[in-house]
């Protein structure tokens, strides 16, 4: 049991991070660049990384991180065969490594927050 709970962060990350990737490719194409904003959609790539980082067995870093990595080539492979993309090949992939920056992030952020709230609980007993 302890092995696969261990992996349920990795397999979390998969599919949210693919989640994410095509509600942000199928709803929001384009919106943000022609306006002149930085994509602000990457920020959406947060909670697949805290939702895995919960889900993850001592709430680790590495089995969302590795979600996250795992699932890049899926949603590339996906934008490149499926999606009209008007960004270089280039652009695409920092798009992507951004998304998994933003994810492992997200990770990070929720491993603080629940470290701060434990040390709260101690120091309250």
């Amino acid at each position: 049991m302890k092995h696969k709970r261990g992996w349920a962060g990795a397999a979390c990350c998969f599919v949210l991070f693919i989640t994410v990737w095509l509600i942000l490719a199928m709803k929001m194409e384009g919106v943000f660049r022609t306006s002149g904003n930085p994509e602000t959609g990457l920020l959406f790539f947060i909670l697949p990384g805290a939702a895995a980082s919960f889900c993850s067995h001592r709430r680790r870093l590495i089995k969302p991180l590795l979600g996250a990595v795992l699932a890049a080539p899926f949603c590339m492979l996906l934008m490149r065969l499926f999606f009209t993309s008007t960004r270089s090949l280039w652009q695409d992939l920092a798009w992507l490594f951004s998304a998994v920056f933003w994810c492992a992030l997200g990770a990070l952020c929720y491993l603080f927050i629940s470290h701060v709230l434990s040390q709260r609980r101690r120091k309250s007993r």
